[in-house]
């Protein structure tokens, strides 16, 4: 196993630590082997660990290891040879990174399913050979998410100001096409460590909007709404059907035994980034498969990802190698969870009745245990969409959304709001969640850059920085150092 931490000033540094002895039940995936294809029939093992940048990323199934002939995850159920496993690969994490999209275009000269027209590329309408029309998938990891629009009861309107990859202007997917659709482009989420994602709150409402949760359609239970970037699918089960119709192209949904296998599936697999033996005890993918989900975790009794201490250094000492790198990763964990700054202008958190601005850290938002989500219900507009906070994204379409005099509005940005996505707000309609995004899990990022849904942060440290700019944090280069750091174990 290799680690790569960011412990000099800029400078990356490979640290050798002992390679855990491989089974038959534990296998090091070569690099030449790390992408599933569809229906290849290969049995996947109980543990396999895949290199990333940062050192390697492991997949454990809970459940033993399984043999993926016939295995509707791993099978392709449409016309377009795709699998649930092309878009989420266990070398990244169970998502998808766009350097394994940029490997895998190059091998097969862009013929991969992972490249269909439908979601692949830019627009269908587009010649599909060239690489110019697959540039958001390739270049960001970003898929084509359409939507229907109009949708009954909306508080806005929607304009097209920029349009870049032509699939909202254009005449058979576009805004004004016969069949209206709204084109956005997002990441894929992670198919792993879900028995965290689909715990719902216990309370059983939204407490940043004061609505119930929505309901498992099967057993009228509360769900969790934390399963997709708009939460607009209730349960797995809901949005395994959607996910075969739409990205796999599916003639008809799965039956229910394929969705029982893929579900089975799903619920066992935990990712995270490996670690060696004496690591702190929340880290790597067996300590996910055995804590509870659930519990909040922000504050120093109950760390989002459970103590480091076997990792902070003593006063004093002077460390080189791995051991820097560990009390770099320790003091990250710190700055998470203890380091104050002003959180302003947020929907969904300084609206709440906790004020704005509110002093607060990284935990108050990303305050489940094990996972970094929020154990509420997580969708908020921390301004990675909508401008005038959103990064420069001329490669992405840009909106201008206007609410309806009679409603109430965005709560920061009024009535006219220019978004590349307006999130939530294309589910519940309402323009208060104009650019809300549910926030995803913070376990395995080593292994699947780009980040956030809009896949703007390059890395890791752009991921810092965009949150240092945001709310003016002011971070030192240690700091931001150490978060790297911190989130490359995760």
């Amino acid at each position: 196993m290799r680690w790569r931490g960011l412990v000099g000033c800029g400078m990356a540094l490979a640290l050798a630590l002992p390679l855990a002895a491989q089974t038959p039940d534990r296998v090091d995936v070569p690099a030449a082997k790390s992408w599933w294809t569809a229906g290849d029939g290969r049995a996947m093992a109980a543990a396999a660990t895949y290199a990333n940048p940062y050192g390697r990323l492991e997949v454990l199934n809970a459940g033993g290891g399984l043999e993926t002939r016939g295995h509707p995850f791993f099978t392709p159920l449409g016309v377009n040879g795709r699998a649930c496993v092309t878009c989420h690969q266990p070398a990244d994490g169970m998502s998808v990174s766009a350097t394994s999209l940029r490997a895998r275009w190059k091998a097969t000269h862009g013929r991969d399913p992972v490249f269909a027209a439908i979601d692949g590329s830019n627009c269908p309408s587009l010649p599909q050979a060239r690489r110019s029309s697959h540039s958001l998938l390739l270049d960001h990891g970003l898929f084509r998410i359409f939507l229907p629009w109009p949708i009954k009861g909306a508080e806005f309107s929607i304009e097209v100001v920029r349009d870049p990859t032509g699939c909202n202007t254009d005449p058979v997917y576009g805004l004004s096409s016969p069949n209206p659709m709204i084109s956005v482009f997002r990441r894929p989420r992670p198919v792993a460590n879900l028995k965290y994602v689909t715990t719902p709150d216990p309370i059983g409402f939204n407490v940043k909007t004061g609505m119930p949760l929505a309901r498992d359609p099967q057993t009228g239970a509360p769900v969790s709404m934390q399963l997709m970037a708009d939460a607009r699918q209730p349960t797995l089960r809901t949005q395994a059907v959607d996910a075969a119709l739409t990205h796999l192209q599916a003639g008809a949904p799965p039956t229910r035994d394929q969705l029982d296998q893929i579900l089975a599936f799903e619920s066992q697999v935990y990712a995270a980034q490996d670690v060696p033996a004496g690591s702190p005890p929340g880290l790597g993918a067996a300590a996910l498969a055995r804590a509870h989900p659930g519990l909040l975790g922000n504050d120093l009794k109950t760390p989002v990802f459970q103590p480091f201490d076997l990792w902070r250094a003593k006063a004093g000492a002077k460390l080189k190698g791995a051991a820097a790198f560990r009390a770099s990763a320790a003091r990250g964990a710190d700055v998470f969870l203890t380091r104050p700054f002003w959180i302003s202008d947020t929907s969904h958190l300084n609206t709440v009745g906790l004020g704005n601005p509110i002093k607060r850290t990284c935990s108050t938002c990303h305050n489940a245990q094990m996972t970094g989500m929020d154990v509420a219900p997580g969708w908020m507009d921390i301004g990675t969409s909508n401008q005038p906070t959103a990064d420069p994204l001329r490669h992405l379409p840009l909106f201008k959304v206007t609410c309806r005099p009679d409603a109430p509005p965005h709560p920061f940005l009024g009535r006219t709001i220019y978004t590349h996505d307006p999130g939530r707000a294309l589910i519940s309609g309402l323009c208060r969640d104009v650019g809300s995004i549910t926030m995803q899990q913070f376990r395995g990022l080593a292994a699947r850059a780009p980040y956030f849904a809009n896949g703007s942060a390059k890395d890791l440290a752009a991921l810092v920085d965009y949150y240092d700019r945001r709310y003016a944090i002011h971070f030192t280069a240690q700091e931001k150092r150490d978060l790297v750091n911190f989130m490359s174990v995760l």
